[in-house]
């Protein structure tokens, strides 16, 4: 589906939840309803026409878009044969992560040693993998969520166990804007669910953010990394003062 069409099909969506009619778009655009039904066949809109048709729907421009974006459906879960070309070319995986990431081109050749017929080398495999699409204008399109979910016991979650994750844990986390946090506790099957819940609402709050920030400049942004981990777990150094080692432990 073209961008055009995606956004035109968000203003029929859009005008069908709000019971307006092609007749009610004739009237914004002071043109005849006949009119109005031709230039969606021919998708012909004009920047200025889009734009009363926003503000007919309480959208401004920008926000018409944004919703036509948003539409777009993007995959929660990648493949096993995916993740594992992700992780087998360093370069590739960089290419992704920036990408995702929402860095364009332009800032990924700026910030890494990469040319950019490296760069578009790359973006040209992760678009013939279906995690992106490389537009005109090398301009990059996702098509991926920014909080996908890695397969468990995956390719991606095994590269992070064994190459990132004593990199991320490395820190004192000691500095004015790191911060390291622990808890512990028993509590019932509910509430442990309820946990989940939270946690995967604090992912999904952490790419709304994210999102937030994209048009802010490159300069004014900062790469970040926030984890979280629920297991039931108990240090082995309790373990071993246990009167009975096969007795069942209390459950996180």
């Amino acid at each position: 589906m073209s961008e055009v069409t995606q956004v035109l099909a968000t203003v029929k969506s859009q005008l069908k939840a709000q019971g307006l009619t092609y007749r009610d778009v004739a009237g914004a655009l002071e043109l005849s309803e006949a009119s109005v039904k031709r230039i969606f066949a021919d998708e012909s809109f004009t920047v200025d026409r889009l734009a009363r048709i926003a503000n007919l729907l309480g959208f401004t421009l920008a926000e018409l878009l944004q919703e036509a974006a948003s539409a777009v459906p993007q995959l929660r879960v990648l493949t096993a044969d995916q993740e594992a070309k992700l992780v087998s070319d360093e370069k590739l995986l960089l290419v992704a992560v920036c990408a995702l990431n929402r860095w364009t081109a332009a800032e990924i050749t700026s910030e890494y040693r990469l040319s950019r017929a490296e760069c578009l080398k790359q973006l040209l495999v992760l678009d013939r993998m279906g995690i992106l699409e490389l537009l005109p204008g090398d301009r990059i399109r996702p098509r991926v969520a920014r909080d996908f979910d890695w397969l468990p016991d995956g390719p991606i979650r095994s590269y992070f166990l064994d190459h990132a994750l004593g990199d991320f844990l490395g820190s004192p986390f000691n500095q004015a804007n790191e911060t390291l946090e622990f808890v512990q506790g028993l509590v019932t099957e509910p509430a442990l669910a309820q946990l989940r819940l939270e946690l995967r609402r604090l992912r999904s709050r952490m790419a709304a953010l994210h999102e937030e920030s994209a048009t802010a400049p490159m300069e004014q942004r900062r790469g970040i990394g926030l984890m979280f981990a629920l297991r039931r777990w108990e240090p082995e150094s309790f373990k071993r003062q246990r009167r009975s080692p096969g007795r069942a432990q209390p459950k996180l």
